[in-house]
């Protein structure tokens, strides 16, 4: 798995980013059968003020949020509730660019406090869910919910992290 970690607020621990983001992307493609070591992601890791331009530069919400992806492709399913189209891609070559995750200290540490949940738990959660959104799953209907929702649980305990739903 190759990760571009670009950190942008000083609270982040690059190392401790690191290693959870390889972990838990690696293990979403894994259990979509895809093999992480031909896989590329670039994370921004930044603070509330600078997710919330990007919020309402990208999706016209001028708040902070969790977490943000921009897909290096649509790979959107044809019907509700169906498989988005996963990469299809040979054993050789550089790994191939999924896109881009966006994720702000401040309301990932005001969420985890506020839920009880660990905050390296909330993160591992959070990237799983940028990372199926990079895939072109997504969660606008209730058929794409349940079936990204139940992925991301899956993945999760995996990953020995309680289910977040």
């Amino acid at each position: 798995m190759d990760i571009d970690i670009l950190i942008e607020d000083d609270g982040w621990d690059e190392t401790a980013l690191t290693a959870l983001a390889t972990r838990a992307c690696a293990a979403a493609l894994s259990h979509l059968g895809l093999d992480p070591d031909r896989f590329a992601v670039s994370i921004l890791a930044c603070d509330d003020a600078r997710i919330a331009t990007l919020n309402a530069e990208f999706r016209g919400k001028p708040v902070p949020t969790n977490v943000l992806s921009w897909p290096s492709e649509d790979r959107a399913a044809d019907a509700p509730g169906d498989m988005p189209h996963l990469p299809a891609i040979g054993p050789d070559g550089p790994p191939v660019e999924l896109g881009d995750i966006a994720l702000a200290l401040g309301v990932v540490t005001r969420e985890a406090a506020i839920a009880g949940k660990a905050f390296d738990r909330h993160l591992t959660h959070l990237t799983v869910h940028g990372l199926l959104h990079l895939l072109g799953f997504d969660h606008t209907t209730e058929p794409d919910a349940a079936l990204m929702e139940s992925l991301e649980t899956r993945i999760l305990a995996s990953l020995g992290v309680p289910d977040p739903y």
